[in-house]
C-alpha cells in the first residue's frame, strides 16, 4: 500500500512536470526585445495542437486561421519583408501567412540560397513580431530529399522554440508522385524537424498537386504528432467533387489545412467562379478547416494575385491597387475576423 501511494506520488509530479512545460511551451515567445502585441493572433491562441481532425489553441479550442500567401520569392521578393506581413495583420486582418519559398525555379533556394533565405528571414521576422503565425513553406513539387531534411533542421533550429511557426515540406506533388512515396520523404522531413522541434503543426502534402487527399485517408502517416494535410483548391477548376473527398478523409479524422486556395482557375487566371468560392467558404467554415488565399503579387493579368502590377512593395494598398480578387479576399478576412 505504501509503495502504492508513492508510486502514485511520482506520477503526480510526472503529470505536473509535463503541464507545466506545456504552459510554458503555449505561451508566445518573441526575439529579444520585441514585445507580442495585445489581441494578435499568437498572443491568443498561443502553441498550435492537433486533435483528430481539428486544429486546437493552447486552450483546446478548435480554431480555424485564415490568412495569405507571398507569391513565389523568386519572381515577387519586393513583397517580402515585415512591413507587408505587418499591413496584411492589420488591414486585411489575417491570422497567419504563408512564405512560399521558390527551391528549384531560378532564382530560388537551391541556386540563391543566401538572398532567398534572407527574404524568408524578413517575413519570418515580421511574422513574430507582429504575433502572427506564419508557414515556411518549401515551394516544389519534386522531393530535393537531402536538401528539405538540411533546410529544415536548420529552420526548427532557429525557430521551433516559437509558437508562430508551421512548416510546409513539400508544395504539390504532381501526378507522377504515388502517396508512397511522398509518406517516405514526408517520414524523413518529419523526422528531421522533431530532433529539433517537438510540436509545432507540420503540414504535409498529397499528389496531383494536393488533390489525392481520399489517399491519404485511407493510409495516414503514422507514429507522429501535430501533423496536418493540405488540400489545394482553385474554385474555377475544383468543385465539388473536391469538397466531396476532403468530407471523405474528414469522415476518417484526417486533419486538412488549405494552405492555398483561390476563385480562379488553377492557371491563376481564366475566370473567377464565385458561387463555387463561395461554396468552398461554406464547406471550410462548417467543418472548421484553416485556409489561405494566394498571392501577394502583382502578375499582369493573372487574376489570382492580389495587387496591381507597380503596388508598392511594402503594404498600405489602397482599394485602387488591388485586384479584384484582392478587394474580395480582403473584405472576406475582414469579414471573418474577430479583432478590431
Amino acid at each position: 500500500m505504501q509503495k502504492s501511494r508513492f508510486s502514485l506520488h511520482i506520477i503526480l509530479l510526472l503529470v505536473c512536470a509535463f503541464a507545466c512545460t506545456k504552459s510554458v511551451r503555449s505561451a508566445a515567445e518573441t526575439p529579444p526585445g520585441v514585445s507580442l502585441p495585445p489581441g494578435s493572433p499568437v498572443q491568443r491562441y498561443g502553441a498550435l495542437h492537433v486533435s483528430g481532425r481539428y486544429l486546437k489553441d493552447q486552450h483546446n479550442n478548435t480554431i480555424s486561421l485564415r490568412g495569405q500567401s507571398f507569391g513565389w520569392s523568386s519572381w515577387w521578393p519586393q513583397f517580402w519583408n515585415a512591413e507587408v506581413v505587418s499591413w496584411l495583420t492589420d488591414d486585411f486582418k489575417t491570422d497567419i501567412v504563408r512564405a512560399a519559398m521558390g527551391v528549384d525555379v531560378k532564382p530560388a533556394y537551391l541556386n540563391d540560397r543566401a538572398h532567398q533565405l534572407e527574404l524568408l528571414k524578413k517575413v519570418v521576422d515580421g511574422a513574430l513580431a507582429k504575433g502572427s503565425y506564419v508557414i515556411i513553406d518549401w515551394h516544389v513539387e519534386a522531393f530535393h530529399q537531402e536538401e528539405a531534411v538540411a533546410f529544415f533542421s536548420s529552420m526548427a533550429q532557429t525557430y521551433g522554440r516559437h509558437p508562430h511557426i508551421l512548416y510546409e515540406i513539400i508544395n504539390e506533388p504532381n501526378k507522377t508522385q504515388t502517396w508512397e512515396q511522398v509518406k517516405s520523404y514526408a517520414t524523413a522531413v518529419i523526422g528531421a524537424i522533431r530532433k529539433y522541434d517537438p510540436d509545432n503543426i507540420i503540414i504535409v502534402g498529397c499528389p496531383h498537386w494536393d488533390q489525392k487527399i481520399r489517399e491519404v485517408a485511407d493510409a495516414p502517416l503514422t507514429g507522429f504528432t501535430n501533423i496536418m494535410y493540405t488540400v489545394h483548391f482553385y474554385a474555377a477548376s475544383h468543385g465539388q467533387w473536391l469538397r466531396d473527398d476532403c468530407a471523405y478523409a474528414l469522415g476518417k479524422n484526417i486533419p486538412i489545412f488549405v494552405t492555398e486556395c483561390n476563385g480562379s482557375e488553377a492557371t491563376g487566371s481564366g475566370r473567377i467562379d464565385y458561387p463555387e468560392w463561395e461554396a468552398w467558404f461554406a464547406f471550410m467554415e462548417k467543418n472548421q478547416l484553416s485556409w489561405i488565399n494566394w498571392s501577394v503579387s502583382d502578375k499582369p493579368n493573372e487574376l489570382c494575385s492580389i495587387l496591381v502590377p507597380g503596388a508598392p512593395a511594402n503594404g498600405g494598398w489602397t482599394a485602387d491597387q488591388l485586384t479584384e480578387s484582392g478587394k474580395y479576399i480582403r473584405t472576406k478576412l475582414r469579414g471573418y475576423s474577430t479583432r478590431p
